[in-house]
């Protein structure tokens, strides 16, 4: 069997440590010259094992200090339902940002199945706790639907996507959620206030009416605090008797 490479030894011996809780949050980490001698590696060696633990996400590190033990983030669950679920939020606040119109563009146009150029209705609001923001979403509809009826998000505001879009005709009667991850953008990072790249957890959702897409949107958040909760209904096997 291959021999464990000596880095991945020390990060191992500095993980279990920060895991089991002998190393709470905020406790700084010896250098990379004090590992290096403790453990009897070169420094190149104790710096490759604090990286890795800072990709992790168990350490960070803080220029001109050294390496410290970061606070466990606080998790948030979406609830990713049906309409029961109401925002969809869970304990996060709704904030709305904006509401503009817009031109289709791709890959948006695919997505509504619009030809590019087309106007579209662009809300974004963020999730928020304790008035920091933690998740970013956007949504688009297809102004035809509701342009010259008081059911526009611009006249609607405050009443949800599937309220207005049933009392415009377009009742929602299916919804399509596609889940990946991708870094963040810098647009999105400016209303999350969060460092462009990050690892974010993005959610594409599209609600239809009939065969007709009605309304996109993007739910966007760090990867590290966002967890998606599903709750299904499963028919009960029937009785043999």
């Amino acid at each position: 069997m291959p021999r464990k490479p000596r880095y991945l030894w020390l990060a191992e011996q500095l993980r279990e440590p920060i895991l089991n809780g002998e190393m709470p949050p905020g406790t700084r980490l010896p250098s990379r010259t004090s590992l290096a001698r403790t453990h009897r590696v070169s420094e190149q060696i104790s710096r490759t094992a604090l990286r890795l633990l800072v990709t992790e996400g168990l350490v960070e590190a803080r220029p001109g200090s050294g390496y410290f033990v970061r606070p466990v983030p606080e998790v948030f669950r979406l609830s990713r339902t049906d309409a029961t679920s109401g925002s969809g939020l869970g304990r996060l606040s709704r904030e709305r940002v904006s509401t503009e119109q817009e031109r289709c563009t791709a890959p948006l146009s695919s997505r509504l199945r619009l030809r590019d150029g087309e106007p579209v209705y662009r809300t974004t609001s963020r999730g928020l706790a304790c008035d920091r923001p933690v998740t970013l979403h956007r949504s688009w509809e297809p102004a035809v639907l509701t342009a010259g009826t008081l059911r526009t998000p611009f006249d609607a505001a405050g009443t949800g996507p599937l309220e207005r879009l049933g009392a415009a005709g377009f009742p929602v009667d299916r919804v399509v959620e596609e889940v990946g991850v991708r870094a963040l953008r810098d647009s999105e990072a400016a209303l999350l206030g969060s460092a462009p790249g990050m690892p974010v957890l993005v959610v594409e959702r599209t609600h239809y009416c009939g065969d007709r897409p009605v309304e996109t949107s993007d739910l966007i958040g760090s990867a590290e605090q966002c967890r998606l909760l599903y709750k299904l209904s499963l028919a009960r096997p029937r009785s043999h008797g």
